[in-house]
């Protein structure tokens, strides 16, 4: 045999073999291990089956149980394994804050009227409603746009007698009775509706203690009342006591003006 060809042979052989031994050596694929992830635990919860508006009377339709994961259920909420005639017992309650569509339903949001009027079920014990007049165009309730929940201040102008016949003129003085006063009411509306932004009725239904309703009661009767929004920033800040003061209005007649003086 010629040396060229037992050169070939023998590259061809050192090749096989080197194959074979790298097929021998080749390691398996790695196996993949998957884990299944533990189930969930879960527990079925009380829910708004829709949108609630304040003053709605829930009915058993309303509300719904829904599975909620068991560690994350919310404070207060109403949870099936612990209350499972829920839907029966709150049948007929009425809504004292809304709720939104799948919100868990809390028993301090709703109020059992037992045949009493809505609005002496969903106010606060120790409290008063009371009704005061206003401008259906908003005159006496800034522009219109106070609405239920709001927190407003309540003003009084009213006729100075002595320092009108003091002075010759009529002087009208202005006073802050009330700050920081809850907004039951406007009309019949107990809540915004349809983003609803103006005043739809002639009172406003204001929350207040005994002795701010005497001073309502009284200051209708002297004065014309007036309503003053509130900043939300400013609805839990604690105001200083009203000081018993008025402030004067400028009166012009025939050209002339005059300030009141304060008294």
């Amino acid at each position: 045999m010629k040396p060229a060809r037992l050169l070939v042979l023998a590259i061809a052989v050192s090749a096989a073999g080197a194959a074979a031994l790298l097929m021998t050596n080749t390691s398996p694929p790695a196996t993949v291990v998957v884990e299944k992830a533990a189930p969930v635990r879960t527990t079925e919860v009380l829910v708004a089956g829709a949108d609630l508006g304040v003053g709605q009377v829930l009915r058993a339709g309303d509300m719904r149980w829904q599975p909620w994961p068991q560690d994350y259920v919310p404070s207060g909420a109403i949870t099936r394994a612990q209350s499972p005639s829920a839907l029966d017992e709150l049948a007929g309650a009425i809504i004292r804050q809304s709720f939104l569509a799948g919100e868990p339903v809390r028993r301090e949001k709703v109020i059992k009227a037992d045949g009493s009027g809505f609005m002496s079920a969903i106010l606060p014990s120790g409290m008063r409603a009371v009704a005061i007049s206003i401008d259906t165009r908003g005159a006496t309730s800034a522009g219109g746009f106070v609405l239920p929940n709001d927190r407003v201040d309540v003003l009084r102008v009213y006729r100075d007698d002595e320092a009108s016949k003091a002075g010759g003129v009529d002087v009208q003085m202005s006073e802050t009775i009330l700050r920081n006063i809850r907004v039951l009411a406007i009309g019949q509306n107990v809540q915004e509706r349809n983003g609803e932004k103006v005043v739809t009725g002639e009172t406003a239904t204001l929350e207040v203690t005994p002795g701010q309703a005497e001073t309502l009661a009284l200051a209708q009767r002297v004065g014309q009342l007036s309503l003053a929004l509130r900043s939300l920033a400013d609805a839990k800040t604690v105001d200083a006591p009203i000081e018993e003061r008025d402030s004067g209005l400028v009166v012009v007649r025939a050209g002339v003006a005059r300030q009141a003086a304060r008294r």
